[in-house]
């Protein structure tokens, strides 16, 4: 699980999204990937889900769709959200943890490993490899390789900004974060950072066979997805 600082941050008022477009259409980007690897009629987990305004669209095919988060009030609006949804179930990360082996058809890890300590990391891919279907899929993505620049980021921010309708919100915004509480923790706490040999190690060693897809999820195009499957 992430620090208690990077929770309480995303848990508070905060600027990673620069306007309501750019929630908007950031997630309605990841809902539309996401159902490309929904199972139908079967299990999936989100791990990490953040807001996740349009859980329900990606939860259509799905027997359930189980929303995992770990900042308290990010929780509470989502299972207020969706309360009337059957389909759709809010849980803690700890509820994962416990989750009844080989219950799951397929894992979705987004823009969450950067948070973790390499040590956690290995701890949580080695939880959904025990709550995976064999057979079933992890989708691990938004991964920050070791090069990649804060500049680049800004730079993809940028190009999605002019693509969705905020270019001139973006720019407004980065400044804003550049003086914001995100900068001070990623100064001080550090965002974990792999090469692309290094992230098929990890999951091979948690007992998956792996491969990374292109392109990656979301607007960062220098980030890495993966595709991990049970054997």
């Amino acid at each position: 699980m992430a620090s208690p600082e990077w929770i309480s941050f995303y848990d508070s008022k905060h600027w990673i999204y620069v306007n309501a477009r750019h929630q908007t259409a950031h997630c309605q980007r990841l809902a539309e990937a996401f159902l490309r690897y929904a199972p139908a009629g079967r299990v999936m987990l989100d791990f990490g889900c953040g807001e996740s305004l349009f859980a329900d669209r990606v939860a259509e095919p799905t027997a359930r769709l189980i929303l995992c988060e770990a900042a308290p009030n990010v929780r509470a609006s989502l299972a207020g959200r969706f309360a009337g949804n059957d389909k759709i179930a809010v849980r803690k990360p700890e509820d994962v943890e416990v989750m009844t082996s080989h219950s799951i058809d397929v894992v979705i890890m987004h823009s969450v490993a950067q948070y973790l300590s390499p040590q956690d990391l290995d701890r949580q891919l080695a939880v959904f490899r025990r709550v995976l279907r064999p057979g079933g899929l992890l989708v691990l993505s938004d991964i920050l390789p070791r090069r990649l620049s804060a500049l680049t980021d800004a730079f993809d921010l940028l190009e999605f900004g002019a693509q969705e309708g905020f270019f001139w919100a973006a720019v407004f915004g980065l400044f804003r974060t550049y003086l914001s509480g995100y900068r001070t923790l990623r100064k001080s706490l550090g965002l974990a950072r792999y090469n692309e040999d290094e992230v098929i190690a990890k999951l091979s060693a948690a007992g998956f066979s792996a491969k990374r897809v292109r392109p990656n999820i979301g607007h960062s195009t220098k980030r890495m997805t993966f595709l991990a499957q049970v054997g």
